[in-house]
């Protein structure tokens, strides 16, 4: 009895290992599916918009032009919304099933990757070392970065930029990164967001701001005594970035983007922000 026993036991134990095996083999298929037929989280985003019935876009509240917020309706308003609104007419048939959220250079792709926004459309510059953290959709704006200065500043260059000489931008930008490149011997002064920097040139912290010539020509729109170097100094390539791997909405977001270049839609929105036609 007791030797019947002792194999009964470890007959037991080895039935046991086996079957647990087999539920962690089962467990680790179902983590990789998630329950969507053998979509994974990363992928099923198209269809967690859908189902939501709202598309959450992350765009800048202080940029004039692009993304500015109106202090007398507290509409964000640019093209970068434009683009935004046009989107979400396009995955849920009516460009209002939008929330903006805002975002900063710095906080954007954290954002992004933590599942607060669907996607960003903020000015983003499309690099890469931006692409070992999020996807980006093709090239809708190429801007280029340059100055901007009082009116009567002698600088008239990149080349200007002298030792001693003060640099404005914000933090988190490709900005800070390639205008010490351009200029390393100027002291470059880094501020959370654009509207806090062009506040500190304004109060003579600085020499020259600098980021994207279309966002610094809204910058010069709001106060004329300062003005736009003709001069860029960079090309700035910006893309719709969405968490890596959402294959199927960066397939919408392309989409898009070729129908609006198609049929006159994005020549309208440049020409309504920008004042002029998109050069081909």
């Amino acid at each position: 009895m007791k030797i019947k026993s002792f194999w009964k036991f470890w007959a037991a134990l080895a039935l046991a290992a086996l079957l647990g095996i087999a539920l962690a083999g089962c467990g680790g298929e179902s983590s990789k599916t998630n329950g969507n037929g053998g979509k994974s989280a990363e992928t099923d985003a198209l269809e967690a918009i859908k189902q939501r019935g709202k598309l959450i876009v992350g765009v800048k509240y202080d940029l004039n032009l692009f993304g500015l917020k109106n202090p007398e309706t507290g509409e964000v308003e640019g093209f970068d919304i434009d683009i935004a609104k046009g989107l979400a007419k396009k995955i849920l048939g009516d460009e209002n099933k939008i929330e903006l959220k805002e975002v900063t250079s710095k906080t954007r792709i954290p954002m992004l990757n933590n599942g607060d926004i669907d996607a960003i459309i903020a000015t983003m510059t499309i690099t890469e070392e931006r692409k070992k953290e999020v996807d980006f959709s093709d090239v809708y704006f190429m801007a280029g970065q340059s100055l901007l200065v009082k009116k009567d500043s002698k600088i008239n260059s990149v080349k200007d930029l002298k030792k001693g000489m003060t640099v404005l931008t914000a933090k988190g930008s490709t900005s800070a990164q390639n205008i010490r490149k351009a200029a390393p011997d100027v002291n470059v002064l880094e501020f959370e967001n654009y509207a806090e920097a062009f506040t500190a040139l304004r109060s003579g912290q600085g020499d020259a701001l600098t980021t994207d010539n279309a966002l610094l020509m809204g910058m010069a729109k709001q106060d004329p005594n300062y003005r736009v170097l003709d001069e860029t100094f960079t090309e700035e390539p910006y893309g719709i970035a969405v968490r890596k791997g959402n294959t199927e909405l960066l397939q919408v977001i392309n989409e898009y983007l070729k129908e609006i270049r198609e049929n006159g839609e994005y020549d309208r929105i440049y020409e309504k922000w920008i004042g002029k036609k998109p050069q081909e």
